[in-house]
């Protein structure tokens, strides 16, 4: 599974839109066969950071969601969207693995 965590830097006046093109995202990841874990907004603090993360099973899947994206018309309804109210000011992109699975410190031979 690979994990695309993305960072934002939002116009704090525009969280409105921005949360608009949130939810919009979330459903086409998922209609396009990924997970998506949430779109996380500004509360406290920084006004001008968001985050989403959602997954795919394998790069080779992400790859394949891009290509698809590219050519889809909700998609690039949701693309003109951002443009048009300049919510989104940049961003960054990182792909992890995730652990999802803990383990008690005997059974990772932490203790003897």
């Amino acid at each position: 599974m690979i994990t695309c965590t993305l960072t934002y830097r939002i116009d704090p006046y525009q969280v409105d839109a921005f949360e608009t093109y949130a939810k919009v995202w979330i459903h086409l990841v998922t209609r396009m066969g990924g997970t998506h874990h949430g779109y996380f907004l500004p509360h406290e603090g920084a006004n001008d950071l968001a985050w989403a993360m959602f997954s795919f099973p394998s790069l080779a899947a992400y790859e394949a969601y891009r290509a698809e994206m590219a050519e889809d018309s909700e998609c690039q309804a949701a693309f003109a969207f951002a443009a048009k109210t300049k919510c989104i000011l940049s961003y960054q992109r990182s792909f992890t693995r995730p652990v999802l699975q803990g383990a008690t410190p005997s059974e990772l031979g932490l203790i003897a």
